[in-house]
C-alpha cells in the first residue's frame, strides 16, 4: 500500500534505537487502518502509544468504574479533576460515536497488533491527572470559570462535526481544542497542555525498551516531539503537581481574615446591631448563593439545605469548601449504585446522562456549590461595607 512514504509516518533514530513515529487522529478510520498496516509491516520489538496508565486500565479493565470511591474523590479535592476528565472521554466519544467508530481505536489497535506479534507494550503520556492539576494550578478563579463553561458547550458542538472536520484536527491536540478559546487569554495553559506534553512524549519514546519501536501519537503532537528529539529533558520535572506559591496560600486565609476584622470592626465602630446586620448578610449571600448553586445541580433537598448551612462557615475556613460538604451529603443521600458505575461511560455521552447518573451529578453538585459559596463571598463583601 505505500506506506513508506504516508505523510503521516516519520522515521527517527535515538543511539541504537530505530523509531518509526505515526501521526494519527483519535477519532479517525484512516488512522486505525495505518496503524495496524504499519504495525504488521514493521513488525517493532516494542509498540509506544500516546495513553496514560490510567487510561490504559479504563481501556483493559472494564471492571474499573465500579471500583471508585466517590466520597474518597471528594475528600482529596479531585471532583473537579475527575469531572473534567469525564468531560474530555464524552468530547472524544460523542465525535467517534457520530462516526461509527471508538474513541481512541488506534490506540487500541495498536496495543492489540503489538501484543499479538509479541512486542512489548510501552506507555509514553503524562497521566492525565498531573496535566490537569498543573492546569488548574496556574488559572484564576475566571479562567476556571471559562474552563468549566467550555466543556459543558463541548457537549452541544458534536452534531456540527463531520468526517472532513475531523481530519483537519489531527493537527491538534484534544485537550487543545477544547480549550482553544481560553488559551488565547492564558497562553501559559499552550506550554502544560502541548509543550510538556510533547517533551514527556519525546522523553518517554527514545527511552522505550528494544531496539525497533513504532510509536502512536496525536498528530498534534508530531512537530513537538520532533523538536524536543534531541533535547535535555527534565522527566521528573515533567511529573511533578507543583506546590501553591507562598503568595496564593497566603492569600487563601487572607479574605477569611479580612471578613473577621470586618466583623470586629462592625461590632467596634457601629454597634451591635450594625455588627449583626453584617454577619447577617454573610450568612444570607453565602448561604443562599451556595444554596442555589446546589438547586441548580438539582441536589436533595437535604444537600442543598447542608449548602446554605455549610457555606457561611466553610467560606472563613481554607481548609474546607461549601462544595466538598454538599458532595458528602448528597452521596450519602443518594448514593451510587454499582449500575452507576457501570454505564457511567455510555452516560457522559450526553448532558442528560451527565445529570441522571449519580457519580456525575454528585460532582456537579460539588463544583456548583462551590461557585454559588464563591460568588457569596464577593456579593457579600459590598453589602456588609454598604452597612458601615
Amino acid at each position: 500500500m505505500g506506506i513508506i512514504n504516508n505523510e503521516a509516518i516519520h522515521r527517527l533514530n535515538f543511539e541504537d534505537k530505530e523509531i518509526i513515529l505515526l501521526g494519527t487522529a483519535h477519532i479517525s478510520r484512516e488512522s486505525v487502518e495505518l496503524v495496524s498496516s504499519v504495525i504488521e509491516e514493521e513488525k517493532p520489538d516494542c509498540v509506544c502509544v500516546e495513553i496514560c496508565q490510567s487510561r490504559y486500565q479504563t481501556i483493559t479493565q472494564k471492571e474499573k468504574w465500579q471500583k471508585m470511591d466517590i466520597i474518597k474523590v471528594i475528600k482529596d479535592k479531585k471532583a473537579f479533576l475527575l469531572l473534567s476528565n469525564l468531560l474530555l472521554a464524552s468530547f472524544q466519544k460523542r465525535i467517534a460515536r457520530k462516526l461509527n467508530i471508538k474513541a481512541g481505536e488506534e490506540m487500541i489497535k495498536a496495543i492489540e497488533k503489538g501484543k499479538a506479534i509479541g512486542a512489548k507494550i510501552h506507555l509514553a503520556d503524562r497521566e492525565i491527572r498531573i496535566t490537569l492539576s498543573r492546569t488548574w494550578r496556574i488559572m484564576g478563579l475566571w479562567d476556571k470559570l471559562k474552563l468549566l463553561f467550555q466543556f459543558v458547550l463541548s457537549l452541544g458542538e458534536i452534531d456540527e462535526i463531520n468526517e472532513e472536520a475531523i481530519e483537519k484536527m489531527k493537527q491538534q491536540d484534544v485537550l487543545q481544542l477544547m480549550l482553544a478559546d481560553i488559551g488565547k487569554s492564558l497562553p501559559v495553559l499552550r506550554n502544560i497542555l502541548i509543550d510538556e506534553r510533547d517533551q514527556y512524549l519525546a522523553y518517554k519514546i527514545r527511552t522505550a525498551p528494544e531496539k525497533k519501536i513504532v510509536a502512536v501519537v496525536g498528530a498534534g503532537h508530531v512537530s513537538g516531539i520532533k523538536k524536543y528529539w534531541n533535547a535535555e529533558i527534565d522527566i521528573t520535572g515533567l511529573e511533578e503537581i507543583p506546590s501553591k506559591s507562598l503568595t496564593s496560600r497566603l492569600f487563601k486565609w487572607i479574605i477569611p481574615l479580612g471578613i473577621l476584622l470586618l466583623f470586629i470592626f462592625g461590632f467596634f465602630w457601629g454597634g451591635y446591631d450594625t455588627g449583626v446586620h453584617m454577619i447577617t448578610w454573610w450568612i444570607l449571600a453565602n448561604g443562599l448563593l451556595a444554596g442555589l448553586g446546589a438547586t441548580i445541580a438539582l441536589a436533595h433537598p437535604l444537600t442543598v439545605l447542608a449548602s446554605i448551612l455549610a457555606a457561611p462557615l466553610t467560606s472563613l475556613n481554607p481548609m474546607i469548601a461549601a462544595g466538598w460538604v454538599s458532595g458528602l451529603v448528597e452521596a450519602v443521600t443518594r448514593k451510587p449504585k454499582v449500575k452507576d458505575f457501570e454505564s457511567l461511560p455510555e452516560d457522559i455521552l450526553s448532558i442528560k446522562g451527565f445529570r441522571k447518573n449519580k457519580v456525575t451529578h454528585i460532582l456537579l453538585v460539588v463544583i456548583f456549590a462551590n461557585l454559588g459559596s464563591t460568588l457569596g463571598t464577593f456579593v457579600a463583601i459590598p453589602l456588609m461595607l454598604k452597612v458601615l
